[in-house]
């Protein structure tokens, strides 16, 4: 099992730094100069150059490369200095020569072009929003997907299946964002006086007091609109997994025991039709957290997709590369665990490997 783990860990790490080098390749390439970003494009040619050292970029693309590498990860070499002390939040491993140190730090995604804030903290205070709206999203997804696929089987060629199985496969179809704009017109704007509901308005507001408090009929239609295409797959994976379960032997034999049939189809047919679902509903989290960027956007929720799209408007690199390399590490840690949960329930996995 131990080496299981350290396989699928190795792998990780080997897929986490291929995508390190393709955010940096691509903002790289773009012709955009950071300094004059920073300092504006009236700056004397002397600051620009002390930007540029001071950012590495006054050196070879493979060498600031390895800068962003070292500021990344975890275990680094730095100066042993207050100003690096400040700068990494690092715990000295080692003293090396040139007044060099090896290190333990949190990984230091920079800071941003525009309000010289760090990344992290950019990060950490748009991310809160977005985990809400995926997990609304994901809730609204789940039991609704669930609901229907249930039904459905259980109604198997009826009108509400045919219905059913349309209404999925157009949810599937449709992008995020097009639902987004759909439902944000429609039931923010045109019938606003009827539902109450905002376009815009993000998910937090100031009330009387001056306290930052939780909109929660604001997360409503993003939500939907989030979910939309989750509920499908949801629904068709519930439907054919119940539709399989039902016609087992062990499900006829509960009913020919006399068992009520609310009690056959809950207690014994969808706890056995769950794992794929549950499998399905794991992954879509993450894709949720990466798909949340547009309808972010849309309406108006200060979350990780509408920093990133800010950020890129602003050509705010280091903002923008930090949102996308975290939504990266979601995607990769949520498999990680999920490959290990899968050699936790079935050996065979990890004795294959």
């Amino acid at each position: 099992m131990y080496k299981f783990i350290l396989n699928k860990l190795f792998y990780g790490i080997l897929v986490l730094i291929g995508v390190i080098f393709v955010i940096f390749a691509l903002f790289n390439i773009l012709p955009v100069d950071p300094a004059r970003l920073t300092l504006g494009q009236r700056a004397d040619v002397e600051s620009v150059e002390a930007i540029n050292k001071e950012l590495g970029l006054d050196k070879p693309k493979y060498i600031q490369f390895a800068l962003y590498l070292n500021d990344l990860s975890p275990i680094a070499f730095h100066y042993n200095d207050v100003n690096s002390q400040a700068k990494y939040h690092y715990i000295k491993v080692l003293n090396l020569r040139d007044n060099k140190a090896l290190v333990i730090k949190p990984p230091y995604l920079r800071r941003s072009y525009q309000t010289k804030e760090d990344v992290f903290n950019i990060l950490k205070r748009a991310l809160p929003q977005t985990i809400l709206l995926a997990f609304a999203a994901m809730l609204i997804a789940s039991v609704i997907g669930i609901f229907l696929g249930v039904i459905a089987a259980v109604k198997q060629h009826s009108w509400f299946d045919n219905v059913a199985m349309s209404l999925s496969v157009l949810g599937i179809s449709v992008p995020s964002y097009f639902s987004a704009i759909v439902l944000g017109y429609f039931f923010g704007i045109v019938l606003h006086d009827f539902t109450g509901l905002e376009q815009t308005g993000g998910l937090t507001v100031i009330d009387d007091f001056g306290n930052e408090v939780l909109a929660f009929k604001n997360l409503i239609l993003p939500a939907i609109a989030l979910g939309s295409r989750p509920i499908g797959i949801i629904f068709q994976l519930t439907r054919s997994a119940m539709l399989d379960v039902l016609s087992q032997d062990y499900i006829r034999t509960a009913r020919a025991k006399g068992l009520a049939f609310p009690s056959v189809l809950f207690k014994h047919a969808l706890r056995n039709a769950m794992n794929p679902v549950i499998t399905t509903i794991s992954g879509w989290f993450a894709s949720l957290l990466a798909g949340a960027f547009f309808v972010e956007v849309i309406f108006d929720i200060k979350g990780l997709g509408y920093t990133a799209v800010d950020a890129l408007q602003k050509f705010d690199f280091p903002v923008a590369m930090g949102t996308v390399l975290f939504t990266a590490s979601v995607f990769i840690v949520i498999n990680f665990l999920v490959d290990i949960l899968y050699a936790v329930l079935d050996p065979r996995i990890r004795i294959g490997k």
